[in-house]
């Protein structure tokens, strides 16, 4: 297929709409390239702001800084008694060098049962099915059950302080009445061993600690080595930094997890131990990725000349924390500096959680179980951070709720930050109903009211 050539189906206007907004949205070159060096941000909030405003909606547009833009309007339920909901998503995407794909990055070709472009899966089209799911029930003349906030936000793939971090800061009366938040990433397919259907979602996410290490000596000219030379002792630091062997810590969230997976699949799995977690087929990632604190090197920076040695050498270090895991982890970092070699907190977003047995838990499983009757509902810890960490600051429960469904062997870890991203149509379709059926229908424990 080529082109616009897609079929869904005559009767799946949710999903034939959420692939086209998908591709539109993918045409908006909304780089975010760190450091306040973003792009497109205001020209794709405004294209979201004016479908909204042709469904019938009320969108307001927010600019934290020169087109560092933000779009958000509130949908009336058919409860306004009930606790409201926010659905959260992100107009911004990591930059793409075009001369490493294969097709424009920016072209938003719908073609091959997909939408190939930066941003598909992350997270242009979830934004997507926000955007079409409002539209249906404005043409609808329906309303959702309770109160729903949309928050299309600028800066997210940085910091997020252009972004979620400025409503939250400046505008925290848009979100009056909200509990609950959902937003990336979470409720894709995973096929467990014997054919089982799980659906994760998030409860919590690790947190983000961003460290500068430096380490100082002397300067000296480059053909006299000295042995307190600032490089060699940062290289050091690194390979001790890189050595850490962090326990096995296993939060509720995974805790649960494995519970639910080892009841469904008749197995016992050892955490501590990678070889018996693979047993989770799939689902062994979901485990593996957040029983432990992490760091990353991902920075280097040192010298101004080839023949004279520096008296400083900086590393940027992206560490992961687990919740009520930080002491450890600074504790950690700090036992293997060293002497002349210090670190710098550049940025932290503290670890995150929501409850991971309530009848919110209960309204993703019942939506997801419509339109897969298979469907695993349970609970997992991002290993990654979103805009979660914004919103939990204004009292709301964030979950990882982005419903998808994709084919055996579809690789989209690879996509989401690489080259040659792109979505299948038919999980953008599936998401759609999904996030649908979830809007339209009140939580369990608000039946019978």
């Amino acid at each position: 297929m080529s082109g616009d050539d897609f079929e869904l189906g005559p009767t799946d206007r949710l999903g034939t709409d959420a692939v086209q907004a998908c591709s539109e949205l993918i045409r908006f070159d909304t780089s975010n390239f760190g450091g306040g060096d973003a792009r497109g941000e205001r020209a794709a909030a405004e294209w979201v702001a004016a479908e909204l405003a042709a469904a019938g909606y009320a969108p307001e547009i927010v600019e934290a800084a020169p087109g560092r833009t933000s779009v958000v309007v509130r949908i009336t339920g058919s409860d306004t008694h009930l606790p409201a909901v926010l659905v959260h998503g992100h107009l911004d995407v990591v930059p793409a060098v075009a001369e490493d794909w294969s097709f424009d990055p920016f072209g938003g070709e719908i073609r091959d049962g997909a939408v190939w472009g930066r941003g598909a899966l992350d997270m242009k089209g979830a934004v997507a099915t926000m955007l079409v799911v409002a539209a249906g029930l404005s043409r609808d003349g329906a309303a959702p059950a309770r109160d729903v906030v949309l928050a299309f936000v600028a800066d997210e793939e940085d910091t997020g302080r252009l972004g979620a971090g400025y409503l939250v800061a400046e505008r925290p009366e848009l979100f009056e009445g909200v509990t609950t938040a959902i937003g990336e990433s979470g409720a894709v397919l995973q096929r467990l061993p014997g054919g089982g259907h799980l659906y994760a979602v998030a409860t919590a996410e690790r947190g983000t600690a961003r460290l500068t290490i430096t380490a100082r000596g002397p300067a000296g000219h480059g053909s006299r080595p000295l042995a307190d030379n600032a490089i060699t002792a940062l290289a050091a630091t690194i390979t001790r930094l890189a050595a850490i062997e962090w326990p096995v810590t296993v939060i509720p969230a995974v805790a649960t997890l494995l519970d639910g997976l080892e009841a469904h699949l008749g197995v016992r799995v050892d955490p501590s131990d990678p070889e018996s977690v693979l047993v989770l087929g799939e689902a062994a990632r979901l485990v593996s990725q957040t029983l432990t604190n992490t760091l990353s090197p991902t920075m280097l920076s040192a010298g101004y000349k080839a023949n004279v040695i520096p008296s400083e050498a900086h590393a940027v270090i992206d560490g992961r924390v687990l919740p009520e895991c930080e002491k450890e982890f600074f504790d950690a970092v700090d036992a293997v500096l060293g002497a002349n070699v210090s670190r710098r907190v550049d940025g932290w977003a503290a670890p995150v959680s929501a409850p991971s047995t309530n009848g919110e838990l209960a309204a993703f499983a019942a939506a997801l179980r419509k339109h897969d009757p298979e469907a695993l509902v349970l609970p997992y810890c991002m290993a990654g951070g979103t805009d979660a960490k914004w919103w939990s600051q204004l009292g709301i429960a964030c979950y990882g709720f982005t419903p998808g469904r994709t084919d055996p062997g579809f690789e989209g870890g690879r996509g989401v930050h690489g080259v040659d991203e792109h979505v299948p149509v038919d999980s953008l379709a599936f998401g759609a109903r999904v996030l649908d059926t979830y809007l339209r229908s009140p939580p369990p424990d608000a039946v019978g009211r």
